[in-house]
C-alpha cells in the first residue's frame, strides 16, 4: 500500500512539471495559461463558492471547478507540446 501511495506521489510530482513546462513553452496559447491560472488561483482562494460545511457538494465544487478549467485548458493546448514537455521532464530524471 505504501509503494503505491509513493507511486502515486512520483506521478502526481511527474505532471505537475510537465504542467509547468507546457506553461513556460511558448506555444501554449494564452487562454489555455490563464485557464490554468485560475484553477491554481481557485484553490488558494479562502473562500469557496459552496462552504466546504455543507456535506458532499462544499468539497465537490472545488474539484468540479478545478478539473473542469484543467480540462479546458488541456483541449486547448496542442499535443506536440505535450509530448515535448513530457521528454524534457523525462529527461531531467535520468
Amino acid at each position: 500500500m505504501f509503494e503505491r501511495l509513493q507511486a502515486i506521489g512520483k506521478a502526481i510530482k511527474s505532471e505537475l512539471k510537465v504542467y509547468r513546462l507546457v506553461l513556460e513553452d511558448r506555444r501554449t496559447p494564452t487562454l489555455a495559461k490563464i485557464m490554468l491560472s485560475l484553477a491554481v488561483g481557485y484553490l488558494l482562494l479562502p473562500f469557496d463558492l459552496i462552504p466546504d460545511f455543507i456535506p458532499v457538494i462544499g468539497h465537490l465544487d472545488d474539484a468540479v471547478v478545478v478539473l473542469a478549467l484543467v480540462a479546458i485548458a488541456v483541449k486547448i493546448i496542442p499535443e506536440e507540446v505535450f509530448a515535448d514537455a513530457r521528454i524534457k521532464a523525462n529527461a531531467g530524471r535520468i
